[in-house]
This record gives C-alpha cells, structure tokens and sequence, in this order.
C-alpha cells in the first residue's frame, strides 16, 4: 500500500526517551506500540513480550520477564523508563490497572491476529473488536491542547495542502474533502511529483498538513520537510510519535492503532485517522460557525436533486 513499513529500530546501545507529552494514566499497551520502532533491539523483546500476554506480564517478576526476552534486568527498567512509566513496579500496576479496564468495557474479547483458518464470524468479531478499539484508544490518547492548537493553525491558514499516499490518501482526500465544503481553501495530494509541487509553492500563513500510518514513508516525509522549508506551517498525524515524520512537524497528531496480518496499514489505522480528521474538521468548523453553516448549506442544495427520496413505505420517490 505504500504506507505500511515501519521506521527503524535505533541502535542496540540507544536509550530512548519517553515523549514529554505521554499521559500517565494513559493505556501502557497504546504508548509501548507507539513507541516500538524507536527502542532499542533488546528493549523491542521486551516490547514483544509485553504485548503478546500483558496480563501474565502483570504477574511476573522482573526476572521472569527478562528470561522471556531473553536480556538483563537492567534492559527491563530502561524499557520501564523508555515508555514513561519509570520502573518495573509501576509497569506491573499500569498493566493491571489496563487490563481490568479492558475487561470491564468488553465482556467478551475477540482480540488476537486473524488466522489463516478462522471462519467468517470469527473474522467479524476479532475486525470489529479491532476498529473500534482503534477509535477508543486513539480518542483516550489524543491530546487535546495540541489538537487545539492545530485547529486554531488550519483556522486561520490561507490554504491547507494535505499530503498522503497508500491507504493515507484516502484520509487525505476526506479532510481535503470536508475543508472545502466549508469554504475553506483546500487541496489533497498523493502523487509524489505533486506533492512536492504543491510543496514548493507554500508559503508564510499556508498549512501542510501530512498523514502517514507509519510516519516512516518517504514521499510524504520529503514533501513536508519541502513544505516546512518554503515557510509553510507543516503538521503530522501518524501513529509513531518519534517516526521520521513527526520529527519533521511542527504539530503532532497520534493515533493509537494496531494492525494486524491482513490489515496492516490500511484498515485499523485508517478508522484511527479519519477519528482525528472528524474531530479537527468540528474544531475548525466552530471557529468559522456562520461560514461554515451556509457553505454546508449551500453544498447540501446543490446535491439535493441528484439524490432519490423515499415514501414512508419504502418505495423510492424521484425529485
């Protein structure tokens, strides 16, 4: 899809730090997936073990759980300290603390990769769980002073350049899409030479704004870092707060979404995306109220007689 790979770890030797921002009561599981790519490779089976079975992690001394990873326990505590939670102790309550939370919100937990053999309902199940998870966990985690000030930045920009290619394109493309039926000024690109068309032709109170699952692709890192150089106002939405991409923004914005064999950058993650899309979109729509109201007015009329109505038994009524 053009979107899925992933950034690369840093070096063994490399100690990562946890974002400034992470929220404390925040899920553990959402931050470690989030910040996965940038561990270490010793931290990363730690990751790995965390992950695959929280609720027995929860339970295990810090010895079982290096054994398990088969590193020291010192890696352990500079993974504790990597993902924001400062030690194996308070590791073992926040793991504890999410997985009853979990519990008590669903009953009944299709969790899990889809396998080569789950039938059809076992599918449904375990897509549905995902997705709506996806939502969950990236509503629970976003950070609504940064979303602020991202839609006070697009509220008043001249023009809003959206870039995504692969399954981001088409969260491009629905941003692009909404923007301009309010009357703001708004244009999506996926092909790379546009992109950096577009890119060179921004300037001092302009936007570009880049989604990317990944934050790892490279047409998309390189027109916003294009856009950033000619004085554009750049932004970031991607699930990896210290991916490539983020790292070229000046704003911010994360999902928390988990992909899974068959759907690996292109389903979960693109729900997650259009969650932030659709709340940005209300935020600039409500600093631009009567604008906004009769631009939706407007283009609600102009469509309204290629649409078929229905009679209250259900038989279509042509205009």
């Amino acid at each position: 899809m053009g979107d899925e790979s992933l950034p690369e770890s840093v070096d063994e030797s490399a100690t990562a730090t946890a974002p400034q921002s992470a929220d404390p009561d925040g899920s553990p599981l959402v931050r470690i997936r989030s910040l996965l790519p940038g561990l270490a490779k010793a931290e990363q089976r730690v990751a790995k073990v965390v992950l695959d079975d929280p609720t027995t992690v929860s339970r295990r001394s810090i010895t079982e759980v290096a054994l398990a990873a088969n590193t020291s326990e010192t890696t352990v505590t500079r993974f504790c300290k990597a993902i924001g939670v400062g030690g194996y102790p308070q590791l073992r309550i926040a793991l504890a603390a999410d997985t009853a939370r979990s519990a008590a919100r669903t009953p009944q937990v299709h969790g899990g990769d889809i396998s080569y053999d789950d039938d059809l309902a076992s599918i449904v199940g375990k897509v549905g769980f995902t997705d709506a998870r996806a939502v969950e966990e990236t509503a629970e985690q976003l950070d609504v002073d940064r979303l602020q000030q991202v839609v006070d930045v697009m509220a008043s920009a001249g023009r809003v350049d959206v870039y995504g290619v692969g399954a981001s394109a088409f969260v491009a493309a629905d941003l692009q899409q909404k923007l301009h039926r309010i009357g703001r000024v708004s244009f999506s690109w996926s092909d790379t030479h546009i992109m950096l068309t577009s890119a060179a032709v921004l300037g001092t109170g302009d936007v570009a704004f880049a989604i990317s699952h990944s934050g790892a692709t490279t047409d998309t890192v390189e027109a916003l870092q294009a856009a950033k150089e000619h004085g554009a106002t750049t932004i970031a939405l991607t699930n990896f707060p210290r991916s490539p991409l983020a790292e070229t923004a000046d704003h911010v914005l994360t999902t928390a979404a988990r992909e899974t064999t068959f759907r690996s950058g292109a389903t979960a993650s693109r729900i997650a995306q259009l969650t932030v899309i659709d709340c940005l979109f209300i935020g600039v729509a409500q600093q631009h109220m009567d604008g906004a109201v009769q631009a939706l007015d407007a283009t609600r009329d102009a469509v309204g007689p290629h649409r078929l109505g229905s009679r209250p038994d259900g038989r279509r009524r042509t205009q």
